[in-house]
């Protein structure tokens, strides 16, 4: 092998699954809101700016993961 170990691959997978899931997680709880703000802005345009907020809040958690994700690949665990 090019001098990789076990630990780096297990590395790659936590990484992996740290984006993936939050993105799963992020996109479950999108949907609800989503569905919610557009019924809400249907029937008064000015929750407008608040409905943005609550829709963008989601998203959040995806960039934690993508955080963690980097942490793990550039810093590691010597």
């Amino acid at each position: 092998m090019a001098g990789y170990e076990i630990g780096d691959g297990l590395i790659a997978v936590g990484a992996g699954l740290a984006v993936g899931l939050a993105g799963i997680g992020a996109g479950l709880g999108e949907k609800d809101v989503g569905a919610a703000a557009v019924g809400a802005i249907t029937e008064d345009m000015s929750l407008f700016g608040k409905c943005i907020v609550l829709i963008v809040l989601p998203e959040t958690i995806v960039i934690f993961g993508l955080v963690i994700a980097f942490m793990l690949l550039f810093v590691g665990i010597s």
